[in-house]
């Protein structure tokens, strides 16, 4: 296998409080599906060279949390968490999500995750739809500079997944 398809995501605004994002990985879903859910992998790719990871929590499950933090690059704390709503091995995650940094980082405003993974021939595309509950989060989101941290993320995920192999 080849190592990566570097920075191949692709970002679209479906709607005016949607994001997606479209990547094919050079591994099969049950890989990428492995490094995209479990901690120790997780923490391998996650930081996307921006800090260290500090917290990597994993609750797989239905009804479970998860938590994921980094100390950034210039020395500020970053952290996201949820619940995972619907949980399809190797096809299928639905989540919540909360930057704890937005001002009003709650409960009810978190973003709703919808990735979904589909082989073909030993590659996987995958597809993460964030639903904002408001365009000024989705905004917000897009002008964080989200998009460089996250192509890199994805060339680090693509790498532990084909090395899984």
């Amino acid at each position: 296998m080849t190592a990566t398809t570097k920075g191949t995501a692709v970002v679209t605004l479906p709607a005016d409080n949607q994001i997606l994002i479209t990547r094919e990985f050079n591994a099969p879903a049950e890989l990428v599906y492995r490094a995209y859910t479990e901690p120790e992998l997780i923490r391998r790719w996650w930081h996307a060279n921006r800090g260290t990871m500090t917290v990597c929590e994993v609750d797989l499950r239905v009804g479970g949390a998860w938590r994921y933090a980094m100390v950034a690059t210039g020395g500020f704390d970053v952290g996201f968490h949820g619940t995972y709503r619907e949980v399809v091995p190797n096809s299928r995650l639905v989540y919540t999500e909360v930057y704890e940094g937005a001002p009003d980082a709650g409960e009810d405003d978190a973003a709703l995750n919808t990735v979904e993974l589909r082989e073909k021939d030993g590659r996987t595309t995958v597809a993460i739809l964030v639903e904002h509950t408001k365009p000024e989060h989705r905004d917000f989101h897009i002008e964080s500079g989200m998009e460089h941290g996250m192509q890199d993320a994805m060339d680090m995920l693509e790498e532990i997944a084909v090395g899984l192999g």
